[in-house]
């Protein structure tokens, strides 16, 4: 980083988010504390391993914001007229990303000993908050993503067995409590193995999608459908007695029985059949007991011939 000696109009302020609709005369006490600064491109501005004393405002140029590491996916780009450090500048803790230049950049800053002059001008620190609360509202839309893509199988975006959990617990505590009955399917892609052997692991991919997505238009908005594991998924039914359970399960093996063959970007590919195993749950029951019923029916189904319910 340079500092450079160049004059900065007090137009050109104007445009900077953070002064926006500050007048003439607090610009220019404003000014009168910072100092103008370039980076090059790949330049890391900020760094959670670098204590940061500075409120950058972007007079050209581009930044980068990184979260985990400069490895990681880029979180968002810091524009020209924008503010980067304003955080780590406010309450003196180490800034929590990476913000790299992607481009030469000019910057106008301010250190944190001159934090006061800021409260000098309400338009300013009008302006501050609303920065404030727009990281805030980010970095919240950021955990919930982060928590959703926890939660759900990347390949087929139905849930993960991380949320089988969550959900059992959620939906046999309501039920006890209703006297409701509850059911669970566990689903199994028949001869899957082959399959992959005889067309590729990115046809088995794709078909594996063709199920969740076949099996979740099916299925009610309260029920449950998660990928257990490999070609395998388990649904759970709340609020569904055995002969309910029974009849939705039929009817999605028909559903993916009666897909032949389905487009794929690597072509048209054959359909496949799923064996279903079914467990009624009992007030008391455990997660691991109710799987461990539901998946030796489907052993009962595999056993029988296959694309057939057992339980």
């Amino acid at each position: 980083m340079k500092i450079v000696e160049q004059p900065v109009a007090p137009a050109r302020l104007g445009r900077l988010r953070l002064l926006h609709g500050v007048d003439g005369a607090e610009l220019a006490r404003l000014l009168a504390h910072c100092e103008v600064c370039t980076i090059e491109a790949e330049e890391t501005l900020l760094s959670p391993h670098q204590t940061n004393r500075y409120l950058y405002m972007v007079l050209h140029g581009s930044l980068t914001v990184y979260v985990d590491s400069l490895d990681s996916q880029p979180l968002r780009v810091i524009d020209t007229n924008d503010c980067a450090g304003e955080v780590s500048f406010i309450d003196h803790l180490p800034p929590t990303i990476f913000v790299v230049a992607n481009q030469p950049c000019t910057l106008l800053r301010l250190h944190t000993r001159d934090l006061a002059v800021l409260g000098e001008s309400p338009r300013l620190m009008h302006n501050l908050a609303l920065l404030l609360c727009e990281r805030v509202r980010l970095s919240d839309r950021l955990i919930v993503d982060s928590e959703h893509n926890a939660n759900v199988d990347m390949l087929t975006g139905v849930f993960n067995r991380r949320w089988l959990e969550h959900a059992y617990e959620r939906d046999s505590a309501r039920c006890a409590i209703n006297g409701s009955a509850m059911c669970m399917l566990m689903l199994d892609v028949d001869r899957f193995k082959r399959y992959n052997d005889r067309h590729g692991h990115l046809a088995g991919d794709h078909v594996l999608a063709l199920v969740a997505r076949t099996l979740a238009a099916q299925l009610r908005p309260k029920d449950c459908l998660v990928r257990y594991g490999g070609e395998e998924f388990t649904i759970l039914l709340p609020e569904l007695a055995a002969e309910a359970a029974r009849a939705i399960g039929e009817r999605l093996r028909q559903a993916i029985e009666r897909i032949r063959h389905f487009p794929t970007p690597i072509g048209r590919l054959p359909g496949v059949t799923i064996s279903i195993g079914l467990a009624v749950w009992q007030p008391g029951d455990s997660l691991a007991e109710v799987i461990e019923r539901a998946d030796r029916e489907l052993y009962q189904a595999k056993q029988a011939g296959r694309n057939r319910l057992s339980g």
